[in-house]
Order: C-alpha cells, then structure tokens, then sequence
C-alpha cells in the first residue's frame, strides 16, 4: 500500500470502502460469530473477540448488530463450521498480495479467488510466496481532520503515538497510519481510546516491507480491479498488498 508519496494510494480504495460498508459490516458479523463460538462471548476473557468488536466499533457499526453477532456466536444460532486461512499470490505487474480468509468450504474459496487471480492477470501462489515481503504489525487509521474538533498535525500525533506505546507513524493524505507491534495492539488501542484519539480504522495487517513499482496506468487499473474483486468475496477478510504507483500513474487514475 505504499506510493512515491507513501501510501498515496490509499485514495483510490477509501471510495471502494465506503461503497462496500454493508458488506464490510457482514464480514466483521461473521468475524465477531466466529470468535465468540471460539472463546466465549465475554470480552475481557476472550481477546479475539474483543479485537473483532474494537474493529467493528471504529468502523461504527450498530451495537444491536454486534450483540446479534456475539449470541450467534455463543449458541443462540448455526454458525457454521469456519476456519481461518491466508492466501498469497502476485497481482498484475508483480504486485505481492496476502489475504485473509474466514471460510467453511476450504475448496471453494480457493477456487473462487483463483479465478479472481485469473481474471485479473494475477495468480494464486502457494504458501511462502510473498509472506517474506511483509510484517505482521498492529495498524491504526487516525483521521487527521475530525468533523468535531481541531486537525490533527503530525506532531501532535505524534507525542499521543509515543505515549500510546506505538512504532512508527506514517502520513497518508488527510489521515496517518499508526503501527505497533501486534503484542501491543489491545494496549495501544486502549490508550488511544483514553486519550481519545479519532479512529478510522483499527486492526492487524500484514505491512509490506517492500513495494513493487508500478508505472503503466493499465496494469495500476488492473491491480486496483483484482482488489475489489476479491474485497467482494464473502469469504475474503482483508487484502494487503504492496503495489507502489508511479507519480504518472496516480495522475493517469485520478483523471
């Protein structure tokens, strides 16, 4: 997700996000049931759970809908047999891509993302593809300008991150990325809750530790594409990758 103006990128997917919010809410549904059938329905006991619901609360979603989801979870409902897996493969272009899966047919998410990959010019890798290229860390999405208060700078962010406990900072248009390590994830999340720090988004990714430069418009449309068109299976949690737009690019998809 990094660009010649590091994660300059992230432009072109916060539209395909907000577009896909009621999809989003289903998938974090789905994510909240499966914690909750594994470890019970109590937050303070239950740290998957308390992550999941962390997440969902920051991307706003109604507290009737994760009360639903928590009960499904703990036997109030079928949920299913799911079990969590991670894909790798290379996009167009060379581009690493690592996905998150919550599935309970093994066979047939792995045949539909591959006919994503396929689709696309991409293709399904086996396990150890391109994992090397990225780093398990803990990521927050601060917004930079709240509706309800002053906008953050970046040092001021930066004296709530270090108090926080967290790594490394990272500007990304009108908002930054925060990172921890995942160990610290829940400690850092509480704290910026304490110091109310203005979320966008919160969770575990996989951060790429290098990019593929990307510098054809057409093969940057085609990555952009295999993203949302594995964004859109039900069985797909989150997608990373490490594609690295070109200043010309990031003009030629603006337009």
């Amino acid at each position: 997700m990094a660009g010649h103006s590091k994660f300059s990128n992230i432009r072109f997917r916060k539209d395909r996000v907000d577009a896909k919010r009621a999809k989003t809410f289903a998938k974090l549904s789905r994510m909240i049931t499966v914690a909750a059938k594994m470890g019970g329905g109590d937050l303070d006991a239950n740290a998957r759970l308390r992550m999941a619901v962390d997440k969902a609360r920051v991307l706003s979603m109604p507290k009737d809908v994760i009360e639903r989801a928590i009960k499904k979870g703990t036997g109030e409902g079928n949920t299913g047999d799911f079990e969590e897996v991670v894909y790798e493969g290379y996009g167009p272009g060379g581009v690493a891509v690592m996905l998150e899966i919550l599935t309970d047919n093994r066979n047939r998410t792995a045949a539909d993302v591959r006919m994503v990959f396929d689709k696309y010019g991409g293709n399904l890798g086996t396990s150890g593809a391109v994992a090397w290229m990225f780093e398990r860390r803990g990521r927050f999405v601060v917004d930079g300008k709240p509706k309800d208060r002053e906008p953050l700078t970046e040092e001021a962010l930066f004296e709530l991150v270090v108090e926080a406990g967290a790594e490394d900072l990272q500007p990304a248009d009108d908002s930054f990325h925060v990172f921890c390590k995942v160990a610290d994830f829940s400690a850092v999340q509480a704290e910026f809750d304490r110091l109310e720090v203005p979320l966008l988004a919160a969770d575990l990714a996989y951060v790429p530790t290098q990019s593929t430069t990307v510098t054809d418009a057409k093969i940057a449309s085609r990555v952009l594409k295999l993203i949302d068109g594995l964004e859109d299976n039900d069985d797909v949690q989150s997608v990373f990758s490490n594609e690295d737009f070109s200043a010309d690019v990031l003009a030629a998809l603006a337009d």
